[in-house]
């Protein structure tokens, strides 16, 4: 780091995946860094790199308070955020309880809108920060049964961008990166609670072939290695004028190329023919 004061950094998300890889990077490149989740032991070895590593569900507001101000005391505040913690909820509409929407939009929108409102103070007295929200190419585009997840992912970016323009005057920025296939294991958990949810029934066909689908698409070595994300992470907060956005990852940008150029009918029918 060029000036004196080690920066911070608190990385949400960050036992596994994409968290995981974007704290060690962090570190790597000499932040002071904080990382979080809902379970502190699969953490150790980020401990063991120099991490902090805060106990914290995202969807919970008294464990958020309680990790900012831990953070508060020992580093008044944090340079920057990344928001990456968040799940994927599928499965017909229909089939889905509000109660499971609502924790979706708790996880994956109100817990990243929480934790920048607390620590957005220490940030506007600085004059300086950078907020990374970790959003998907599926906030521009959609999949099949996907209602509530893509919901959450293209509320994050209205969300992202409406913060960029209010927090501009006071040398904060805010940042999205948009994930495309990333080699975690996004797919069978989300293969698996369709399966529990929607298994049978009259979505039973369309849900077994979605989560057909999902399964094969994730973990067999066809997606995009989450250190790449890292290093995407890496280069916006440390550009002295970071893009508003980075697409990175396999499919990404074509997907979101598709979708925009070509329009919605053109996209439902790659969607769906992906369910042959």
């Amino acid at each position: 780091m060029s000036n004196t004061r080690k920066k911070t950094a608190l990385v949400t998300g960050a036992s596994s995946g994409m968290g995981k890889e974007i704290a060690k990077r962090l570190i790597s490149d000499g932040f002071r860094v904080y990382v979080a989740a809902r379970s502190v032991d699969k953490m150790l070895d980020l401990e063991r790199l120099g991490a902090r590593a805060l106990q914290m569900d995202v969807s919970d507001d008294d464990e958020i308070k309680a990790a900012v101000g831990i953070i508060l005391a020992e580093s008044g505040g944090v340079d920057v955020l990344v928001n990456n913690a968040g799940f994927g909820l599928y499965g017909p509409v229909e089939d889905i309880a509000m109660d499971e929407a609502r924790y979706q939009f708790e996880v994956n929108v109100f817990g990243p809108a929480r934790l920048t409102q607390l620590l957005l103070p220490a940030m506007r007295q600085r004059g300086s920060g950078t907020i990374v929200n970790i959003t998907s190419m599926g906030g521009k585009i959609y999949t099949l049964l996907g209602a509530w997840y893509h919901a959450t992912k293209h509320a994050l970016e209205g969300w992202s961008d409406s913060l960029r323009l209010e927090l501009a005057p006071f040398g904060i920025d805010v940042v999205v990166v948009e994930p495309g296939l990333i080699e975690t294991g996004f797919g069978d958990v989300v293969a698996d609670g369709l399966l529990k949810r929607s298994g049978a029934g009259p979505y039973a066909k369309v849900s077994q072939a979605v989560a057909k689908t999902t399964r094969a698409t994730y973990g067999h070595g066809r997606g995009t290695d989450p250190k790449v994300i890292a290093d995407v992470v890496s280069a916006a907060v440390h550009a002295r004028r970071p893009r508003t956005r980075y697409v990175a990852g396999k499919y990404a940008k074509p997907m979101i190329a598709i979708r925009k150029w070509f329009g919605d009918r053109m996209f439902d029918r790659i969607i769906m023919s992906q369910m042959r």
